[in-house]
């Protein structure tokens, strides 16, 4: 037999319990599967992405092929690679815009670095940011107006040749709607 205070205490916690279960009922839960919104959150879930290629020609005359996903909506350009842990040679992101205009970024919830191509309509390669720093607020430009900035693994650019003032040639862009 337990003593007469702790059957008092446990009647008071079984009508609490119940109570408080009886009022979980009546509120309404989240919606299963709720989506997250805000593009630049670590569990948002976006659509999948259009895939092409660019095409680089070095310093030298080489040819460098570059497998990317594209970002033509205001939603994939913000996100961008934003959370990514990796990206390996030969991939990327290209971002691309309604017209030319002087483009800056920064790597907010980036994780690692990256370089940035700026190239303009006309596939010409007008800057390059190498190496941007991740985590960062840094706003990054080359002040040249461009279309199309190509986004690969920092380090990338020097290590095949590409440079400033080299061209690139798209693959696959054609049915692939760009929206301001």
């Amino acid at each position: 037999m337990s003593p007469r205070w702790l059957r008092g205490l446990s009647a008071v916690v079984l009508l609490t319990s119940c109570q408080q279960a009886s009022e979980a009922k009546d509120r309404p839960s989240p919606p299963a599967g709720r989506k997250v919104k805000d593009v630049s959150a670590e569990d948002y879930v976006g659509p999948s992405l259009p895939r092409a290629r660019v095409l680089l020609k070095d310093a030298y005359g080489g040819l460098h092929r570059v497998d990317v996903e594209v970002a033509a909506t205001p939603d994939t350009r913000t996100r961008g690679l934003m959370w990514r842990k990796e990206l390996p040679a030969g991939q990327g992101m290209l971002f691309i815009f309604p017209e030319d205009e002087v483009q800056s970024f920064w790597m907010r919830n980036t994780l690692i670095p990256l370089d940035m191509l700026f190239i303009n309509s006309a596939g010409h390669i007008v800057g390059i940011v190498e190496r941007a720093e991740p985590r960062t607020l840094t706003s990054r430009s080359v002040g040249e107006p461009g279309r199309y900035v190509l986004e690969v693994p920092g380090g990338w650019s020097q290590t095949v040749g590409v440079t400033r003032g080299g061209t690139a040639q798209f693959q696959g862009l054609e049915s692939i709607q760009v929206i301001p």
